[in-house]
């Protein structure tokens, strides 16, 4: 009886803390957009909310002009430049690969969920990448790049495997990461 009595604020610490760490980030998220754009903006026109208006507008922008070719150029430009700097490159490198794992870009080769199944039978679940690097790397071989993620999004591999090594999953990718960075947890959750 004790033993239960005693579980009950642990039960509801692990109920409550993934709306807390939300809503505090999107509470922080926010509060720091409003703290850097309202100094830029005249006092007389604004009003609490505005930063956040100011940034979906801008980011709606920069979604319009990524199209046009200066603006396109300059992007570029800016990741040459990150890429040559030693610890940035490989901050940016990695949060680029992250980003780009969600977006379908027309003139990119679009993700996949797949599983891969090992020698002993066991299947995981990743992402078909890219099998022009493929391509590349082992000439004449049918290979295809497959990320697979590691649990609570600690790192990840990309190996190169054999086409016939994959299953194609009937599932969206961001779904497919859900399950593989939680451990098939969410799958659990989704069920009930």
């Amino acid at each position: 009886m004790l033993n239960k009595l005693l579980l009950l604020p642990v039960k509801g610490l692990v109920t409550i803390l993934p709306f807390a760490i939300t809503i505090y980030f999107l509470v922080w998220l926010v509060s720091s957009t409003e703290a850097l754009l309202s100094p830029l903006i005249p006092v007389q026109y604004y009003f609490p909310g505005l930063g956040v208006v100011t940034v979906i507008l801008a980011l709606t922008a920069i979604g319009i002009l990524i199209n046009a070719y200066l603006f396109n150029w300059v992007i570029l430009l800016g990741e040459r430049l990150f890429a040559r700097v030693p610890v940035v490159k490989t901050l940016f490198g990695a949060v680029q690969d992250a980003v780009e794992l969600f977006e379908v870009k027309k003139e990119k080769e679009a993700k996949k969920a797949v599983a891969v199944e090992l020698d002993n039978g066991i299947k995981l679940v990743g992402f078909m990448t890219s099998e022009k690097v493929a391509n590349k790397l082992f000439p004449g071989e049918d290979k295809v790049a497959v990320y697979l993620p590691l649990s609570y999004q600690i790192g990840g591999y990309t190996i190169y495997l054999e086409r016939d090594r994959i299953t194609p999953l009937d599932i969206d990718v961001e779904t497919a990461m859900r399950i593989a960075v939680t451990g098939g947890n969410s799958i659990e959750k989704d069920a009930k």
